[in-house]
C-alpha cells in the first residue's frame, strides 16, 4: 500500500509543468547511458523548454563530474565508493543515490561457440589464465581471447568483485572502453569471451548460462542469476520536488519509464500497478 501511494504521489508531481529554460547535464556509466539517453529523449519531448545532455565517460568519471559540480546527475553502474563520497562531501556535494533499474552482467561469446554455459569458477579460471582453450570447457579447439572492460568502469568493478573475488585478471587480457566496444569485439572474434550489461546483448553475441542460470529479466529480478547489480543515478542532495531534475530521476517510477527500461533490455525496479 505504501509503495502504491508513493508511486501515485510521484506520478502526480511528474504531471506538473516545468519552468522554461532548465538544463540537466548527465555524465557517467556507459551501462546506464542508454537509459539516460532514452529518458532524455522522452523528457525533452514532454518538456521542450528543458535541455538534457548525456555523456558517457564511465562511472568513475561520473562521480568526479558530480564532485566537481560539472554535472547534475552522475550515472553509475556501481555504488559510489567511500573515498568518492568523502571527496564530494569535502567540496560541499552530498551524493544521493537513485536506483533506477536492475542489470544482469551476461558473460558473452561469439554465436558460433558451442559452449552453452560456464560456472563462476570456470569464468574466473579463464580470466586468470588457468583455462586457455575452449576445448577445456567442452567447446572448440580455439585459444580463448579474453576481453575485459577498462578498470575505470563500474561494469569492470562488478565483475571483479563478483567473479574474480580479488584474483588478478591475466596480463594477456584485452581492455575495451565501453559495453558497445565489448559487444563489437566479441561479435567479430570467434574465440572471444567478454561481459557486458544486459541491455547490450543481442543476436550478434551469445550470452552463456552461469551456474546453470540464463541471464534474463526474471532471473535477474529474482536474484537467481549470480552476476547482477543495481544501476544508479546520483544527484547532489535529493532534488527539490517539482524541479526538472526531480522529475527526471523519478521517471523510473512511472509506467512510461518502466516501459523504456524494459525496451532497452534492463529490468525495472518496480511494477507499475495502481489498480
Amino acid at each position: 500500500m505504501r509503495k502504491r501511494i508513493m508511486v501515485g504521489l510521484v506520478t502526480g508531481v511528474l504531471a506538473l509543468g516545468l519552468e522554461g529554460g532548465e538544463k540537466i547535464v548527465i555524465d557517467g556509466s556507459t551501462t546506464v547511458g542508454p537509459i539516460a539517453k532514452a529518458f532524455a529523449e522522452y523528457f525533452m519531448d514532454k518538456h521542450p523548454d528543458v535541455n538534457v545532455t548525456v555523456s558517457e565517460s564511465g562511472s568513475g568519471n561520473g562521480a568526479k563530474s558530480l564532485l566537481n559540480k560539472d554535472c547534475d546527475i552522475a550515472d553509475m553502474s556501481r555504488p559510489m565508493k567511500g573515498n568518492e563520497f568523502k571527496a564530494a562531501v569535502a567540496k560541499g556535494v552530498q551524493p544521493t543515490p537513485h536506483v533506477v533499474a536492475l542489470d544482469g552482467l551476461p558473460v558473452i561469446v561469439h554465436p558460433s561457440n558451442s559452449v552453452k554455459g560456464l560456472t563462476l569458477e570456470q569464468v574466473r579460471k579463464i580470466y586468470i589464465g588457468k583455462i586457455t582453450n575452449w576445448k577445456q570447457v567442452g567447446g572448440p579447439d580455439l585459444k580463448i581471447v579474453i576481453i575485459s572492460r577498462d578498470t575505470n568502469s563500474g561494469t569492470y568493478e562488478t565483475f571483479e568483485k563478483v567473479v574474480m573475488k580479488k584474483a588478478k585478471i591475466t596480463k594477456n587480457a584485452e581492455y575495451v572502453g565501453s559495453n558497445g566496444a565489448m559487444r563489437q569485439r566479441v561479435q567479430s572474434t570467434p574465440a572471444a569471451i567478454g561481459y557486458a550489461g544486459l541491455g547490450f546483448v543481442d543476436k550478434t553475441v551469445k550470452a552463456l548460462e552461469i551456474n546453470g542460470v540464463y541471464p534474463k529479466r526474471v532471473t535477474v529480478k529474482s536474484g537467481r542469476y549470480p552476476i547482477s547489480r543495481p544501476l544508479f543515478m546520483y544527484t547532489d542532495k535529493y532534488p527539490k520536488m517539482g524541479t526538472a531534475i526531480f522529475q527526471f530521476v523519478n521517471l523510473y517510477l512511472t509506467k512510461e519509464g518502466q516501459e523504456i527500461i524494459e525496451e532497452i533490455g534492463f529490468v525495472p525496479m518496480t511494477d507499475y500497478d495502481l489498480d
